[in-house]
């Protein structure tokens, strides 16, 4: 085995992510630091565009950007080093030998042999089926809850990063992703019991919950249920808090049926309108023409919304008692239209509530760095 220097365990490796099952390439659109630059963990550094899916690449760690080894508008394989960060007094010699070799490895055109760690399942829980991803095997459990008319891979950008250190599930709610399109009465006790038997189907002990907007709202619910369950909170612009929401993204979310009429509503969940790409909407167009969805949808329309369009359900409550005492951490996006970051002054009993800006309705697409480390920093502080 060749011997690593002391030199080279300083120098941090930047590889091309995986962001999705499928992912084998993706392509550098930008570089968005520059060679001999400073950088901090957590920095945005390149964008990342692939068949599917455009995100921002940040720093996995701090340093210098001492070599660019992938250039803009170049691709690279999944797992393969595209740049290195590295203390300033790290020779160019060794910074140079390690980008020889990881140019040798871009040439080969193959990802890395360890790139696909992630295994999907489905279980039946109470006669539903639920769809789920699972990625890494630390010793801490995380499950990803996403929201209304979302999926599993919503949370690509996060669950990698996360599953470095933690085994983390990703699941399909009901009516939504590869899971069965049978919702019942779509209320949030019913699926905060498939949450908790999800658990039990894949043998989690204690969890670490985190969802977004609806799922936010699923994993109070099922924090309530079962108390010694759940370890913490970490809520992403959750629904269920407060009186603001836009009825008419709901709505019109739930009634598009083409092109034209889906795009203004999902521009309406990004700070940055240009995260609506073609890929994005005929992904979901695809999926709001399987069997069942439309009925999915129309009737979890009736959990969030009364019939004068106001939040039709409030978890506030659901926070008291046994469940008072997990520590809760909750995210909103400066510019979230959809579930304003007004609703955070409704959420009490001692949560760390912050305000990320630079962000909508998904921070975790838009800014998952941040959601990341909330993440992080709410499983650190679990007793």
């Amino acid at each position: 085995m060749e011997a690593v220097t002391v030199r080279e365990q300083r120098v941090t490796r930047v590889t091309m992510p995986k962001w999705g099952l499928s992912m084998r390439i993706g392509r550098i659109t930008e570089w968005l630091a520059a060679e001999g630059q400073e950088v901090e963990e957590g920095d945005d550094l390149a964008e990342i565009d692939t068949d599917k899916i455009a995100g921002t690449l940040e720093a996995p760690g701090a340093g210098v950007l001492r070599r660019i080894v992938a250039a803009a508008g170049g691709e690279a394989p999944v797992g393969r080093v595209i740049a290195l960060i590295a203390p300033a007094e790290v020779p160019d010699a060794e910074i140079e030998r390690l980008a020889d070799e990881a140019r040798g490895q871009l040439a080969d055109g193959l990802p890395a042999t360890d790139e696909d760690s992630s295994v999907t399942g489905t279980v039946r829980v109470a006669g539903t089926a639920l769809a789920y991803v699972t990625s890494g095997a630390g010793e801490q459990e995380i499950v990803l809850v996403h929201g209304f008319g979302g999926d599993k891979n919503s949370w690509l950008f996060v669950r990698e990063p996360l599953a470095a250190h933690h085994t983390v599930h990703a699941l399909d709610l009901p009516g939504h992703g590869e899971s069965g399109k049978e919702v019942g009465d779509g209320g949030l006790a019913a699926f905060a019991r498939l949450v908790t038997g999800f658990l039990d189907a894949l043998g989690i002990g204690r969890v670490h919950l985190v969802g977004h907007s609806l799922g936010g709202a699923v994993c109070v619910a099922a924090d309530a249920l079962a108390p010694d369950r759940v370890a913490s909170l970490t809520l992403v612009a959750p629904a269920g808090f407060g009186p603001d929401v836009d009825a008419s993204y709901l709505r019109g979310f739930a009634a598009a049926g083409n092109r034209r009429e889906l795009r203004p509503q999902l521009v309406k969940l990004f700070a940055d309108e240009s995260r609506v790409t073609r890929q994005l909407i005929d992904d979901l167009l695809k999926y709001k023409r399987l069997d069942g969805v439309d009925r999915a949808l129309r009737t979890l329309l009736d959990t969030l919304l009364d019939e004068s369009d106001a939040p039709a359900i409030d978890v506030r409550e659901l926070l008291r008692g046994p469940a008072a005492a997990i520590p809760v951490t909750a995210l909103w996006g400066e510019e979230d239209r959809i579930i304003p970051a007004t609703n955070a002054a409704s959420l009490t009993h001692g949560a760390d509530v912050r305000v990320i800006p630079d962000a909508g309705h998904m921070p975790h697409m838009e800014t998952p760095g941040e959601v990341t480390r909330a993440v992080e920093q709410a499983v650190s502080r679990a007793p």
